[in-house]
């Protein structure tokens, strides 16, 4: 198996376009990735939070993510959601989404059996990336 990552994604007012559903899907339709949980969830502007059945978000009467209705491994709890939903501003929406790298898992596989460990993993997350890249095409001191 390779290693599980998620994303938390905020979707201001709470709509869904749909423009990144087909990336997602060329992703585990070339075997990149495994979704292995999908949520939802809504912040009123109340603050409540409401849990959202993956549907038609948009209210075109197209189930926009039928690929993925019903993906539930079990490891993202109601908890979970609620962390995410507390990420974002009231009046949003948030997609938890959590995924196995399948393009790792025969690479740690060969390093189990030549006798290797990952003795650390980590994640540079892409703002703090591209703000670092701007900052050396600006010529500024990082």
């Amino acid at each position: 198996m390779g290693p599980i990552d998620y994303l938390a994604i905020e979707f201001p007012g709470a709509k869904l376009t749909g423009e990144g559903l087909a990336a997602l899907l060329d992703l585990v339709d070339r075997g990149i990735i495994r979704v292995l949980d999908l949520r939802a969830a809504k912040v009123d502007t109340d603050g409540t939070v409401t849990a959202m059945e993956i549907a038609d978000f948009d209210g075109d009467g197209t189930l926009d993510l039928a690929v993925f209705q019903g993906v539930q491994s079990g490891l993202l709890d109601d908890d979970d959601l609620s962390q995410s939903a507390g990420l974002i501003e009231p009046g949003n929406g948030v997609a938890l989404i959590l995924y196995e790298n399948t393009w790792a898992g025969p690479f740690v596989a060969a390093m189990r059996k030549a006798g290797a460990e990952v003795v650390s993993s980590g994640r540079i997350p892409a703002n703090d990336v591209i703000e670092l890249l701007e900052q050396l095409e600006s010529g500024a001191d990082a």
